[in-house]
């Protein structure tokens, strides 16, 4: 009966506002269906984080030439960095720039003399979550455990050659 009553709704439509219209009410099933629910759900870009051979000539460029608002540096011995945020709005970028040699930024500026991209930060509702889960799915952490990050909460990074040659961070929002 209700496909009888799509095609006459659809008889006076152009082709293409009649396949609109029958995708709308197609009865197929959502290609989730069948999965199990997720115990941890991904959140939003929280930063980006890029390298920086110069801290102070990166943070005036951000500040000073685009008129962004900029963090103090902040050194993180843990992590081996010192850290500037940059406020965009939507998120931020985090500067990054090494303490000490063995920073693994400094690993990093070796490679890459000019800086650039390092990793991405999305936020999860659960971070123990997250990565039970991910490591069931064969996804490695370069730590065993969840660090304090530089906003004070939880982080763990997931390996790059897991996610398509990307450093992903993942913070308890």
């Amino acid at each position: 009966m209700a496909s009888a009553v799509l095609k006459v709704a659809v008889a006076g439509l152009s082709r293409c506002s009649a396949l609109t219209l029958m995708r709308a009410h197609s009865t197929t099933a959502p290609l989730h269906q069948g999965l199990p629910e997720s115990l941890w759900k991904l959140g939003r870009l929280n930063h980006i984080a890029i390298a920086v051979p110069d801290m102070e000539k990166a943070t005036a460029l951000y500040r000073d030439v685009l008129g962004a608002t900029v963090s103090d540096k902040v050194p993180l011995p843990e992590h081996g960095v010192y850290t500037v945020f940059v406020e965009l709005g939507n998120t931020k970028l985090e500067l990054l720039h090494p303490l000490g040699e063995k920073s693994p930024i400094a690993g990093f500026l070796q490679k890459n003399k000019s800086g650039g991209m390092h990793h991405i930060c999305i936020e999860v509702d659960d971070i123990k979550a997250a990565i039970v889960d991910l490591k069931a799915k064969n996804i490695r952490t370069l730590s065993a455990e969840p660090r304090i990050g530089a906003h004070g909460k939880p982080v763990m990074f997931l390996h790059p050659k897991d996610c398509d040659g990307v450093l992903v961070e993942l913070e308890e929002a």
